[in-house]
């Protein structure tokens, strides 16, 4: 904006002057006069407002002989006249427009003027021909900046044309070009063998530094002819052609292992032999030097058979009444090749002249048979008679234990009670009177201890204990009869002692955790199939986060498949390596052996705090064989496959299917996962007592849906909306307690009031949904309203308060909806209706952003505006860039409510791309209806 001037304190009879003024300057520019400027820079005013000024001269060149036009636009104006080289421009030249502003009531003056070739050249100044414009008010003036006007000019001759090389494979090649001297600055662009150079796609091509062409490290495919094109608005000049030829100069393969030697036995020779071929030469390469074979001289050594020598003594006569004798080939031994001797090197023969006549054993070793069974059955008789005494023995002993046993009870010490799993064994008989400690929280995880728990009422904690306190850390539990939901409680306990089995005292409780095993529900995976064509569709996983998009034409025409999604929900497969944690829920889609000619878009759901500077996140996918193999990182630059990661979820572009995950690598203390904590409560057995169950899992809506379904089997109510917590990997614990119960109308359980979860079995919990249970009890029937605060934090870290205000009777208690906001009640959607992007629109896009641009107002400049910045690579390598792009923004935009951002972003690069003018914003809303419409949202 230029400067103002203000007179103040002028009346209002200037304005006549003004006009006096204004004749004076028209005459006097008419006259052609040189005394200078003869306006004033200040007149009188009176109270107004100075003008502003809309619009300013811009800096114009002269191109050939064609005038160009300079223009301003100012409000409140009653005037404005152009001053050029300090001269003021006559006032015929000016052509003037006068209008209201309807939203001020300001009048608003638009005045340009034509500069000509001639007026340029005829100035002969210090500095550039420039003109400024002068505006008028009630109050004062206002000046504009000042544009220059220069006469545009290109020279036909280049400076410096690129001259020809030749260097080896792996060199540097340096073309230099220095363009046609010229007003504005040429713009230089390379082709080679006519075709133009895009540096940004090829990290070995550097064209940024002062107009040369730098190939860091030559390749074979970088041979060819270059040519430097200058060009400005002028016009475009071309230089010589250069031609680059890359050659590779020969080198030796290794040597090949020596040959035998030539002869068998005697003086002879061998030989070893080498190829040029590693690498061969090419493009006029050198070939190699030195010798291809090398021959050494070798003796070999005669072979020299083996002979026996003579029999040895025969030996003494053996209790088999046989002796022997033996040889060896020593007479000579075999060498050098020679062969072994042929025969036996032993013999052997009857030594007793036929007087063996059993076993080949002489008559008078040979006892009775006889006297060997007998010793025989009397040494079994004794083994039986010992095992039969053992055996008495032993129950006699069990019998005694049993009669004069205990009744036991199974405890859980204080690190189960810190998350290891509860330990149930209905086996061993509870003694209801010897004392235990107890110490720590109920933590639990594992899915079969969970719905134990809760089948046994043992969400309930300590609710059978009696407590003596015995110091301010330590108390000792006296464990009482347990009710029965359906009867009436047994008063006291039993003395220590009592022989009578508990299944005596309670028939229908035996075996109370035990009988419900098989109702439990046992779920390992989330499924969903949908059967997709040539148009495609969407396949999504209600609640959960995870969606699968089949872009148009990725499946070939009159072919169909049943394609399916799942989500693991039992033990990970994944097993993370040291710090590596589990982000994901891992996703399988299939089939496997199913080829897509597009790639598709696959949508996981993560808990990651997305920051590159504390976490490393990698997508990684399990092979055939069972094992994970990482697919890449997100910050990595790859052409296999694309992954675009936001707060809440990843989307990845890929060409196969499998089975699929994220995993992360904190880089700093400072790597956060996101929870998602929530509390439950219900009614427990006892009328008077009330459960509470805190939660604390992955911020993934699959692992909250898991939460949800086990709590919908159990008859528990979500009491507060979620919220998330910011958990640091810093090892620091979790602590969860219960603030602000009503005195005289509630109680907790003792020593639950605070539980603690150690660091570990929060960071890696992604086995099972992490929860504490705490149990409340009313003094009296009537109290219906429970209110209270669920404090989670993490020490030295984050802090939630879930703040707990309901009615514990079922029919006066608030509903709370387990999920936000449901996805599309169709989970399968087929053809355009799961595009928000109608496929007319999607055409006209394509067509006009995938023709490449060397400005890079092509699909580059799409990819852009829809904030893809990275990994640009992938999509150049794609058929048609666009499509794959707009494939990336129906799966990143599921669940907007409309299409503002591509709305917004077509009307930025329609200023620039006339064939998108007549997308306008009122079809894009058509479309967003008739989407939303279509699948009910």
């Amino acid at each position: 904006m230029g400067t103002t001037a203000a007179a103040g304190g002028w009346a209002r009879p200037w304005i006549p002057w003004l006009g006096l003024l204004l004749c004076a300057a028209g005459a006097e520019a008419a006259r052609g006069t040189n005394s200078g400027e003869v306006l004033p820079d200040t007149i009188p005013s009176a109270p107004g407002t100075l003008p502003h000024f809309i619009e300013e001269p811009d800096d114009a060149y002269i191109i050939k002989s064609n005038p160009i036009a300079l223009r301003c636009k100012a409000r409140p104006a009653m005037q404005i006249f152009f001053k050029c080289n300090g001269e003021w421009v006559h006032q015929n030249e000016h052509v003037s427009e006068e209008s209201l502003d309807e939203s001020s009531g300001l009048k608003v003056r638009e005045v340009f003027i034509n500069i000509t070739r001639q007026q340029v050249e005829d100035f002969h100044g210090p500095e550039d021909y420039w003109c400024q414009c002068v505006a008028w008010s009630h109050l004062g003036t206002s000046k504009s900046r000042k544009a220059s006007v220069r006469i545009a000019y290109l020279r036909k001759n280049f400076e410096q044309d690129p001259q020809g090389r030749e260097v080896p494979i792996e060199g540097m090649i340096v073309l230099h070009c220095r363009p046609p001297e010229g007003v504005p600055a040429a713009e230089v662009e390379w082709l080679k063998n006519e075709e133009p150079i895009d540096s940004e796609q090829d990290e070995n091509i550097d064209t940024r530094a002062d107009h040369n062409l730098i190939i860091r490290q030559a390749r074979l495919s970088d041979s060819g002819n270059y040519t430097c094109m200058a060009a400005n608005i002028v016009a475009r000049r071309r230089s010589l052609s250069a031609t680059v030829v890359v050659y590779v100069n020969g080198g030796w393969s290794s040597w090949t292992e020596w040959s035998a030697c030539n002869v068998r036995c005697g003086r002879g020779w061998q030989k070893r032999s080498r190829t040029c071929t590693n690498p061969a030469p090419l493009n006029g390469g050198a070939f190699c030097e030195g010798m291809s074979v090398q021959k050494i001289t070798c003796t070999s050594l005669c072979p020299v058979d083996g002979s026996w020598e003579v029999w040895s003594e025969w030996s003494v006569c053996s209790p088999e009444c046989e002796h022997l004798r033996i040889r060896e080939c020593m007479a000579p031994p075999p060498r050098n090749g020679g062969k072994f001797c042929e025969g036996l090197n032993q013999e052997s023969e009857n030594c007793t002249d036929g007087l063996c006549i059993l076993d080949k054993k002489p008559l008078h070793e040979i006892k009775p048979q006889s006297i060997d069974n007998a010793s025989d059955i009397a040494l079994y008789s004794g083994l039986g008679a010992a095992v039969v005494a053992v055996a008495v023995l032993v129950i006699g002993v069990t019998l005694y234990r049993r009669s004069h046993s205990d009744y036991g009870v199974d405890v859980i010490d204080s690190s189960a009670l810190t998350g290891n799993s509860l330990l149930l064994n209905s086996a061993i008989q509870p003694d209801l009177t010897v004392s235990r400690t107890y110490s720590g929280p109920i933590c639990l995880q594992d899915p079969l201890d969970k719905e134990l728990m809760t089948e046994s009422s043992l969400f309930n904690p300590l609710s059978d204990i009696k407590v003596k306190v015995q110091s301010s850390f330590m108390v000792s539990l006296g464990v009482s009869e347990r009710a029965s939901c359906q009867g009436k409680s047994h008063s006291g306990t039993f003395p220590h002692g009592n022989n009578r089995g508990f299944s005596t005292l309670h028939p229908r409780n035996k075996t109370p955790f035990i009988q419900n095993l098989p109702s439990l529900p046992t779920r390992t995976e989330l499924r969903t199939t949908g059967i997709f064509g040539h148009l495609g569709g969407r396949l999504v996983m209600p609640n959960t986060g995870v969606s699968l998009l089949i872009p148009h034409g990725a499946i070939p025409e009159e072919n169909s498949w049943e394609i399916y999604m799942s989500i693991n929900q039992g033990e990970p497969s994944l097993q993370s390596d040291g710090s590596e944690v589990l982000l994901s829920p891992e996703v399988t889609c299939g089939p496997p052996d199913m080829i897509v000619t597009t790639p598709f878009a696959l949508t996981i759901p993560h808990c990651a705090d997305v920051s590159s500077e504390h976490w490393n996140i990698h997508l990684k996918k399990r092979t055939q064989q069972g094992k994970w193999e990482e697919v890449m990182s997100v910050e990595d630059e790859s052409t296999s496959c694309y992954c675009l990661l936001d707060p809440f979820a990843c989307h990845v572009l890929l060409g196969s299917f499998g089975t699929y995950a994220l995993t992360g690598e904190p880089i700093t203390e400072c790597a956060v996962k996101q929870l998602k904590v929530a509390v439950f409560g219900c009614m427990s057995c006892n009328s008077l007592d009330y459960n509470l169950r805190v939660y604390c899992v992955d911020n993934t809506p699959c692992a909250f849906q898991e939460v949800v379904s086990d709590e919908r089997h159990q008859g528990g109510q979500l009491l507060e909306e979620p919220k998330l917590l910011h958990f640091k990997g810093n090892t620091f614990s979790l602590q969860i307690s219960v603030l602000d119960i009503p005195p005289f109308l509630w109680r907790i359980k003792p020593f639950t009031a605070c539980q603690e979860v150690p660091f570990s079995r929060v960071w890696s919990s992604n086995r099972q949904p992490l929860h504490c249970a705490f149990s409340l009890e009313r003094y009296t029937p009537t109290t219906t309203q429970l209110s209270c605060k669920i404090c989670i934090r993490q020490l030295k870290g984050h802090e939630q308060i879930l703040q707990v205000q309901t009615s514990i009777l079922e029919s006066e208690r608030e509903t709370i909806t387990f999920f936000a906001q449901e996805d599309s009640a169709f989970p399968a959607q087929t053809g355009p209706k799961a595009f928000k992007i109608p496929y007319s629109i999607r055409q006209r896009i394509c067509a006009t952003f995938d023709t490449p641009n060397a400005k890079g107002k092509d699909w580059q400049m799409l990819a852009q505006k829809n904030s893809i910045n990275r990994n640009l690579a992938y999509f150049a390598t794609q058929s048609s860039p666009s499509a794959v792009i707009l494939n990336l923004w129906e799966a990143r935009h599921q669940h907007d409510g409309d299409l503002d951002s591509l709305a917004c972003a077509l009307e930025e690069i329609g200023r620039t791309h006339t064939k998108l003018s007549n997308i306008t914003e009122s079809q894009l809303d058509e479309a967003d209806f008739n989407y939303s419409r279509q699948n009910g949202l």
